[in-house]
Parts: C-alpha cells; structure tokens; sequence
C-alpha cells in the first residue's frame, strides 16, 4: 500500500509530537507513577502510608518527630500517640512524663488519652519506632516527588484570601498565609502542597475547611521550617524536612511529621 505525501507527513508530526511530549516528561521526572491520580475524588492520589500497622506507621501518631519534642505549658494532644526516634526519652521535655511498669510507653497530663513512646523504651517500642519514622521518610519524599502540578507558584507563595480546591500545589518559594484561607472539596478531595522553603500562618489566622473537605485528605509537604503563629488554626497533615513550631495557644486539626524537631506552646491538636 501506497500512503499519499500528506498522510505520510502527518505521521511524522504526530511521531514528532509524541517524542517531543517523552523528552518533556522524562526531563521533568513526570510518569504516571510519580503522579497519580485521585480515584476517588479530586485532586492527586493520597499520599502513602506505612507498610507495617499500627504503630510502626506515621498514621498512628499525632506527633512524630526525630531530635526532640518540646512542649512551654499546657498543651493537649488527643487522637493518636506521641513518637521520638532516634533521639531518646529526655529529649521530649515539658509533658511531665510517667513510664508506664512495662517501660514500653509513657503517659503524661499533655497526652490525656493516648501514649508516648522513645526509641530507648522496652521492645516493641524502638522497632516500632523505626519503622514509623521510615514511613514518615517514605510520605516525605512521595509527596515531593509527585510532578507535573496543578497549579505552581499560585500567588507567588501568598495564600492569603483565597479559595483553594484540590490539586498538586507547587512552590519554589516560601508559602504564607497572612489571612484566612479556604480549602474547599469534597470528603474524598486530596491537597498536595510542595513547598521548597518555609511556611508561616499568621497571628490569629485559619485554614478553614468547606463542602466536606477532610484534614486527613490534606498533605503540607515542607522543605523549610513551619511556623503557626499565635492563636493561628491550621488543617492537615505537616511533612516537615525540619522544624515545626507552633506558638502560644495556636491549635491543629491534623498531625505533624518532623524530621527534627516539634516545639509547642500550650496548643490543641487533635488528629483527624
């Protein structure tokens, strides 16, 4: 069979197209791997739990943090455990901590209904611990990876003010958040926020959730440090490359996951 010139030639542009658009994708990292799909619902696909249960995944803390948790005065933690490893016990200060008779766990005034756990505590703790630390490495790097993003350097970093719907957020700067900010979905949406430098909510100011939105389904993946101001409310779940500090009476609905340190100030968190 013989092709007429025209089709031949439009063969060619469309081969032409195709290896065009592989390059593209190759040179950005993006594969259907690295970024899928949210089936059920909008947005990207959730970010990866643990392979181990329970507490050997980042899931079934509230708090996870690798150097150290700090806590000024009063705070309260409710819906999941407190974890620190590598660093040891003596590295959470100012939860007044009682060791339960097992040594697997401790209790504390701070932490009314769950458990806090450190890597120098009796067997099962420091396994435990490892693996949940890992996972929490593993959710890091899966929320950075994910490519070709829904929106990228909306506001150039300024979120104040704005309605927000599901989607990869991309950032090369710093985020800020120096008025309320509205995220707004369905309970089955997913926010996936990559941001390479620090993120700060200002005094007094909240994330507000509409239309169903979950804080469970929300993932701040931070490069730099997180800073909750005063009395600022935040939602979602924080995958933090450094230091999370939440200042005097500033609350969260969601978890935070440190790879160094937690400092807290007489805050209500509570998991989602």
């Amino acid at each position: 069979m013989t092709l007429h010139p025209l089709t031949i030639r439009s063969l060619k542009a469309s081969r032409s197209l195709a290896i065009s658009l592989l390059v593209l994708v190759a040179a950005c990292g993006g594969t259907p791997e690295n970024n899928p799909r949210n089936e059920a619902g909008e947005g990207p696909a959730p970010v990866k739990t643990g392979s181990k249960p329970g507490l050997g995944s980042w899931d079934s803390y509230v708090l996870l943090a690798k150097s150290g948790i700090t806590n000024v005065t009063g705070s309260s933690v409710r819906g999941g455990a407190v974890g620190l490893s590598p660093a040891a016990a003596s590295f959470i200060t100012g939860f007044g901590l009682t060791a339960d008779a097992t040594n697997v766990f401790s209790t504390s005034p701070a932490v009314p209904a769950g458990r806090i756990y450190a890597s120098d505590y009796a067997a099962p703790t420091p396994a435990n611990l490892t693996s949940a630390v890992s996972s929490m490495e593993t959710a890091y790097t899966d929320a950075a990876g994910r490519t070709t993003p829904d929106f990228l350097n909306l506001g150039s970093g300024n979120l104040g003010g704005k309605t927000l719907t599901a989607g990869l957020y991309t950032f090369g700067t710093s985020v800020t958040i120096p008025s309320d900010v509205t995220l707004s979905g369905s309970a089955t949406d997913v926010w996936i926020f990559q941001i390479s430098n620090d993120l700060d909510l200002s005094a007094g100011k909240k994330i507000i959730l509409s239309g169903g939105a979950q804080a469970s389904n929300i993932f701040w993946q931070v490069a730099g440090r997180v800073t909750l101001q005063t009395t600022s409310h935040f939602e979602g779940i924080i995958l933090c490359q450094t230091a999370v500090t939440m200042q005097t009476s500033a609350s969260l609905h969601g978890r935070i996951l440190a790879q160094s340190l937690i400092a807290l100030d007489d805050n209500a968190i509570t998991a989602p």
